[in-house]
């Protein structure tokens, strides 16, 4: 049976998963870039890219875990691109250029409709208007068995935690301040919900936890 995972997800010391004034620019706010250092360095990521040999240890072990089993992937609009509201057209095709990293159905969930996107290397992209529980039900049929990422933006893990639907969430905890910006946990008792921290394993770069649902 499939698992809804979330893999890689960095968020500040003081819980922001993205820095303030995000921009097409800058589409992880100011700072937010700096988040994800420990994750660019690792092997894993560098072989996802084809930017050549990285970093080994702990932080590759864990960052290489996120690709392991995978059969699909769901994410919010927000993190698919910066255009809100109706489509103006289709040229935006996400931020990854023509091949990418996800190699799976892509699930995008969006209130406003569009034909799905065949990129290169095995990713889908497709457009779903359905709720949480629908996009998961769509993902899940797709993934064949195999587990479901879900990549994010900050609202859409928020309304999947809330609502219980994921099982595993791997946090790296990056030792800067943002200040401000997108907050993962705020407000959420993940305790009440039935999560615990499983594992909790520091770096140099970043502090590992895992959280799963009991």
């Amino acid at each position: 049976m499939s698992k809804l995972r979330v893999h890689n997800f960095t968020i500040s010391l003081d819980g922001y998963a993205a820095g303030p004034d995000q921009s097409t620019d800058n589409p992880l706010g100011v700072g937010g870039e700096a988040l994800h250092d420990w994750f660019i360095a690792t092997r894993t990521f560098r072989e996802i890219h084809g930017g050549g040999s990285g970093t080994t240890g702990i932080d590759n072990d864990f960052a290489a875990r996120g690709v392991v089993n995978i059969g699909a992937w769901i994410m919010g609009r927000n993190m698919f691109g910066p255009i809100r509201g109706p489509w103006p057209d289709y040229t935006w095709k996400g931020w990854w250029g023509n091949d990418p990293p996800f190699h799976a159905p892509v699930f995008v969930l969006t209130h406003h409709s569009r034909p799905s996107i065949e990129m290169d290397g095995g990713t889908t992209f497709h457009f779903v208007t359905d709720d949480i529980h629908g996009g998961l039900e769509r993902a899940a049929e797709a993934a064949k068995g195999r587990d479901i990422v879900l990549g994010g933006g900050v609202a859409t893990i928020r309304q999947y935690l809330i609502a219980r639907l994921i099982d595993e969430m791997h946090l790296a905890i990056s030792p800067i301040l943002l200040g401000s910006g997108e907050h993962l946990l705020g407000g959420i008792d993940a305790s009440k919900l039935g999560y615990r921290c499983t594992e909790h394993v520091p770096t140099a770069n970043v502090t590992h936890v895992v959280l799963t649902k009991n």
